[in-house]
């Protein structure tokens, strides 16, 4: 454009209307193709954004199947599933871990009430129940705390049911802890706390998935438990995330 006005001045060609609509036409032309190269004020052009990039949060709720107790912190199955979406390329933070040996519904709750989550997440996860059924409490009970959690968890997901994933109980039946025990009464009530949690997550239309199953190998699989003799070991929680981390994945 300043060519074109230059031009003008040295060769004094205003005086022809021709030329004058000729050259407005040229100066139009110039300002359009600045515009298009130059899609915002600064002149950088707009990139889209790869919402693949974007760092996802974490948040694991639970009990000690949640917290890991007895494997290091890297082999909890939150962190495992951060870790691995990581690796697939879905960033993923350090999960936030709401979750202690011992946790009824009833202590999750109290907990959540106590200190709640000041912001929402891209993922949740809920694994809760087993110490209900271990402290004899009630599954009516059971059933009206897991309903309050699972709207808690979708809360905390921003009203986004797509990411807020239930896992069910597994059935510590089958580890050393229990062999004194009546093992046939402890799995035929994990069944029936797990039928509970089960029905009540597939009204709501969000993802469930049974690693029940997995930590029944355990009877004949003895790596697939911790040191202690009750909880799962990182090798089970590897079981468990590579089923869980494509459901959670899927939903991005």
């Amino acid at each position: 454009m300043v060519i074109v006005i230059y031009y003008m001045m040295f060769f004094k060609i205003n005086r022809s209307g021709f030329v004058k609509s000729l050259l407005v036409g040229i100066m139009l032309v110039s300002i359009v193709s600045c515009k298009k190269s130059n899609p915002d004020e600064t002149g950088a052009a707009l990139l889209p954004i790869d919402t693949a990039r974007i760092v996802k949060t974490y948040l694991a709720l639970g009990d000690s199947y949640t917290i890991g107790t007895s494997v290091a912190a890297e082999l909890r199955f939150p962190n495992q599933v951060a870790a691995l979406l990581s690796q697939q390329g879905l960033q993923v933070k350090i999960p936030d871990i709401v979750a202690t040996s011992g946790w009824t519904t009833g202590s999750l709750l109290s907990a959540l009430a106590n200190t709640p989550p000041t912001a929402t997440y891209d993922i949740v996860t809920l694994l809760i129940g087993v110490n209900n059924q271990f402290q004899g409490r009630s599954q009516a009970e059971y059933k009206i705390q897991f309903i309050d959690l699972l709207n808690k968890a979708i809360g905390y997901a921003g009203g986004n049911k797509a990411r807020v994933f239930v896992l069910s109980i597994p059935d510590y039946s089958v580890t050393p802890f229990a062999q004194n025990s009546d093992t046939a009464r402890i799995a035929r009530e994990i069944n029936e706390f797990n039928a509970i949690n089960k029905q009540v997550t597939n009204s709501t239309g969000i993802g469930y998935l049974d690693i029940t199953g997995i930590s029944r190998e355990a009877r004949l699989d003895p790596t697939l438990s911790a040191t202690d003799g009750l909880h799962p070991s990182g090798k089970q929680y590897a079981r468990w995330v590579a089923l869980l981390a494509p459901i959670i994945k899927a939903a991005f």
